[in-house]
């Protein structure tokens, strides 16, 4: 009688258990999908609102807000390209924050990469100190260092060229910092182990580190990528104009962020679908690179829990 009091009590703490092991699982993706299309909200609104017809035209067809952005003419239409502003048009906006973007993203990997190894791996005089002397230049101000840039920038004449666009943010002493992290935790028997083969430094910096590491790159890229397509401030100073090709033509130098701006402003309110529509068209590459990379990102985070 008792075996079977005992065998009937764990029996309903079992199912008592799997009843509360369900609730919960049910809460916590109901709380996830609750989450999710709070996050997706805006841009699904965002990729309905770039199909809604703007103010600003007398016709309007699905496709017309993309084809007065300037790339294309999808609807067979000739529809004037209403987001010419001057010598200024968005395809060029897009083209140079696209240069922009992976210009200073290839610099600014480079650099990492190359500081973060010699920190790391290398032994040199003055190796800490000079170290300590980057990590401090971080509690400097981001505003004063404009100021700086940009006086550098006038007195060489590189306003209004991809020059300062690009190699102004060629080096991040975060991203090294970051990446020296990540080396440092490489087992240092593989260098010497390196060095007795004959590998030399950057060989083993290509074939040894840089694979191991390549989750922690690759979150430097897409923060590189996403600071310099999302710049305001710096275009803003050093290229509101144009760089003269030659003495018959000229090109606009304002990336997305400005040369929107300029747009927008001048526009007014009649053309909240096209803002809309140019929004969803300058995330895309960003939306590409986090498709790409994603497999990296991934293994980061499942690597981050394992330790030796």
């Amino acid at each position: 009688m008792a075996e079977h009091a005992m065998y009937f009590t764990d029996e309903r703490a079992q199912r008592m258990y799997k009843i509360r092991t369900i609730v919960l699982k049910t809460l916590v993706y109901l709380f996830l999908t609750v989450f999710a299309l709070f996050m997706l909200a805006p841009f699904v609104v965002m990729v309905i609102g770039s199909f809604v017809e703007a103010k600003a035209f007398d016709k309007f067809e699905k496709t017309a807000n993309f084809a007065y952005l300037g790339f294309a003419n999808w609807t067979g239409e000739n529809y004037a390209n209403v987001f010419t502003y001057g010598q200024n048009s968005f395809p060029t906006f897009f083209l140079n924050t696209l240069i922009v973007a992976v210009g200073s993203t290839t610099v600014t990997v480079v650099t990492a990469v190359l500081a973060a190894f010699a920190f790391a791996r290398l032994n040199f005089k003055g190796k800490d100190a000079l170290f300590a002397l980057l990590l401090a230049t971080m509690m400097i101000p981001g505003e004063m260092m404009v100021i700086t840039n940009y006086m550098t920038v006038n007195q060489i004449n590189w306003t209004n060229t991809f020059a300062a666009l690009i190699l102004v943010h060629g080096v991040s002493v975060f991203y090294i910092f970051y990446l020296r992290q990540t080396f440092q935790q490489i087992p240092n028997e593989l260098y010497l182990a390196a060095k007795v083969d004959g590998v030399g430094d950057l060989g083993y910096l290509v074939k040894v580190m840089i694979p191991i590491a390549m989750p922690t790159i690759t979150t430097i890229i897409i923060l590189s990528m996403m600071g310099a397509w999302n710049s305001f401030v710096w275009p803003n100073l050093v290229a509101d104009g144009t760089w003269r090709l030659d003495k018959s033509d000229s090109h606009s130098m304002m990336l997305v962020s400005n040369g929107l701006r300029n747009m927008f402003a001048a526009m007014g309110t009649r053309a909240d679908a096209l803002k809309i529509a140019g929004s969803m068209v300058i995330s895309i590459p960003l939306f590409i690179v986090f498709i790409l990379f994603r497999k990296y990102i991934m293994r980061g985070v499942s690597r981050s829990g394992i330790k030796g």
